[in-house]
């Protein structure tokens, strides 16, 4: 059965896209722990990150660098940090999570809740900052 991700990737569930590739693609996690809260995904429906295969590791990581750099240029925040945790989703995937501090990058912190115009707002902000690379 396809994952969650497998089924945006497809378009049968809409996302606040960011950035796309062929090998990936970016969209807002709707369950943020800050504004430009992102998972970058791979398209290949691979469950653990470490058993993608080397050429679409690599992708998955400079594809995430990319993005991580957009998210930079159009959300306030001291750094874009990187977390790999694969429990909710059985399909690899990176959070980049805009912070100040460590204590923001927590999962057990409320989630932040945003409008649909919000999250929309966000996602151009950072495509049109990733476009600009």
């Amino acid at each position: 059965m396809p994952s969650i991700f497998s089924k945006i990737i497809a378009g049968d569930i809409p996302c606040y896209k960011i950035a796309e590739n062929e090998h990936c693609i970016a969209f807002l996690d709707i369950n943020p722990l800050s504004e430009g809260h992102a998972l970058v995904v791979p398209k290949k429906e691979i469950d653990y990150l470490f058993d993608l295969d080397n050429e679409t590791y690599l992708q998955l990581m400079q594809f995430s660098k990319q993005v991580a750099i957009a998210i930079k240029k159009a959300v306030p925040c001291k750094r874009i940090t990187s977390v790999v945790l694969g429990f909710e989703v059985p399909h690899a995937h990176v959070h980049l999570i805009p912070a100040h501090n460590e204590k923001e990058v927590n999962f057990s912190n409320p989630k932040i809740k945003f409008s649909k115009d919000e999250f929309e707002s966000t996602a151009k902000k950072i495509a049109i900052s990733f476009n600009e690379l």
